[in-house]
């Protein structure tokens, strides 16, 4: 009974072990045993999801899950620390003969304070690995938040710049229209090819990385995931609307873009298409597609097609990438922006982006911003599809 305590605990040791150098020494997916890690992420994030709860406004609500990244992080740390403790502690036993006594003398062992010992011969060997593998784990976590916040700046610093470009939440047709109402198309290939850098960069970091997706914008209105989906659909209307006068670059955003959205949905454990049917449907309206064509006619955008002519294309885009995104954003409980799906934990309704009036000296109005309160959803309430093809003659 004794050497199975002792092999049971050893195991456990190992499997902490193996999952902490997965998690912060190997750069890769996580696939198997190190996938520990996961579970308690998703632990604390339902937990906050549930706090959230509390919160009237969007504001409010974001604030409160604003925490879940570094809470996350301690609770990975306080794991590891209870697999350890554990399994020392049935290692301990077999000489001990006793659980309890077993699980204190690795407990004092591990936070290197003293060791208890109560009968038996010492276990010297054993303390020493306790408190010595303790200390490796910390601090590598400690060298491992630097990597995290790098990441984390360098995915922040292009969703910072959507705010004057796409509106704040963003929006596709939005980031077209206001390139358009100030002369500034010319900039999108670059805007495309930044955004394509982007996406390989956030596809690398946050599926080696999963806690990275509990990391929120510092500004509520702002968020990575409603960043992406504008540019795409920007890139996708382009392309449709304008085909010999869109940049290549924005096809190439655009594959690189639901390449990030397939790998973090793979790492995540979601099962996606990764070759959908360009006539596959998909939730967002062809009314609301044309509705959004009128806006960028109304303001001049040059266009080859009509708003029927490019759903096709438009659609063939968009299959690719709108499952997924539609699912990350209501994960991350992000602004509720035009196009981004519905959200489970909010009440249904978008906010769409103010965009400020052109302003020139002599007395024009003031601009204010005034969000509208977007509340928890009532019990039982329940999004509806509408029908999303062109009119049939």
């Amino acid at each position: 009974m004794n050497q199975l305590l002792f092999a049971l605990g050893l195991a456990i040791v190992l499997l902490t072990v193996v999952s902490v150098l997965f998690t912060l020494v190997l750069p890769r997916q996580p696939m198997g045993v190190e996938r520990m890690t996961l579970v308690v992420n998703r632990t604390i994030r339902l937990v906050f999801v549930a706090l959230s709860r509390m919160g009237k406004t969007y504001e409010r609500k974001d604030a409160i899950l604003a925490p879940t990244a570094p809470v996350a992080l301690l609770a990975q740390l306080l794991f590891w620390a209870m697999t350890l403790v554990l399994g020392f502690g049935l290692m301990l036993t077999a000489t001990l003969h006793s659980l309890p006594d077993g699980l204190l003398q690795a407990l004092t062992a591990l936070f290197t304070v003293g060791a208890v010992h109560i009968g038996g011969r010492p276990d010297t060997g054993i303390d020493i690995a306790v408190g010595a593998i303790w200390v490796v784990i910390v601090a590598l976590q400690i060298a491992y938040l630097p990597a995290l916040y790098s990441s984390f700046n360098r995915r922040e610093g292009l969703v910072s710049l959507l705010e004057s470009r796409a509106g704040e939440p963003a929006w596709g047709p939005e980031l077209l229209i206001r390139h358009q109402l100030v002369g500034i198309t010319d900039t999108l290939p670059g805007l495309y090819a930044a955004w394509e850098e982007w996406a390989a960069d956030v596809a690398e970091s946050h599926t080696t990385y999963p806690i990275l997706l509990l990391f929120r914008s510092p500004e509520p209105w702002l968020s990575w995931m409603v960043g992406l989906l504008a540019v795409l659909d920007a890139g996708a209307m382009h392309l449709s609307l304008a085909p010999s006068a869109a940049p290549s670059q924005a096809r190439l955003c655009l594959r690189m873009g639901f390449t990030l959205m397939n790998r973090i949905a793979t790492s995540s454990g979601w099962t996606v298409d990764p070759d959908p049917s360009p006539e596959g449907p998909i939730q967002l309206t062809y009314e609301e597609f044309a509705e959004a064509v009128a806006m960028l006619d109304s303001c001049g955008f040059p266009m080859e097609r009509t708003a029927e002519e490019a759903w096709p294309d438009f659609r063939g885009w968009r299959v690719n990438y709108e499952d997924v995104a539609y699912r990350l954003a209501d994960r991350l409980t992000a602004p509720p922006a035009p196009w981004s799906g519905p959200r489970r934990h909010l009440r249904t309704g978008v906010v769409e982006p103010r965009r400020p009036p052109q302003r020139r000296p002599g007395g024009a109005p003031s601009f204010t911003v005034a969000r509208p309160t977007v509340v928890n959803p009532a019990r039982g309430q329940r999004s509806q599809k509408r029908p999303e093809g062109p009119p049939e003659d």
